[in-house]
């Protein structure tokens, strides 16, 4: 069962990336590139800024924390509960 958070997440990349995938049915442990979401380095930039606008945080091209922000839903609901400003 997906955190208040984690779904907030798994919403605005189902419906950003216009995946064809229940939120809720997303597992919040699975990789998003590669295996699970099977996302790529286009749809990680166009996540950076769906996350930005949606909940205000800020993620810096470069930022050798990305990639473990990056690797789950877990991962990234827990960067957004903890940086976001909206």
């Amino acid at each position: 069962m997906l955190t208040n958070t984690e779904l907030e997440v798994a919403e605005v990349i189902v419906e950003g990336l216009d995946l064809d995938v229940d939120p809720q049915k997303i597992d919040n442990n699975a990789p998003l590139f590669g295996s699970g979401l099977n996302l790529d380095s286009i749809d990680a930039l166009e996540l950076a800024l769906l996350l930005t606008k949606s909940f205000g945080v800020k993620i810096t091209q470069g930022d050798e924390k990305n990639e473990e922000t990056f690797s789950s839903l877990s991962a990234l609901s827990r960067f957004v509960q903890e940086n976001r400003q909206i």
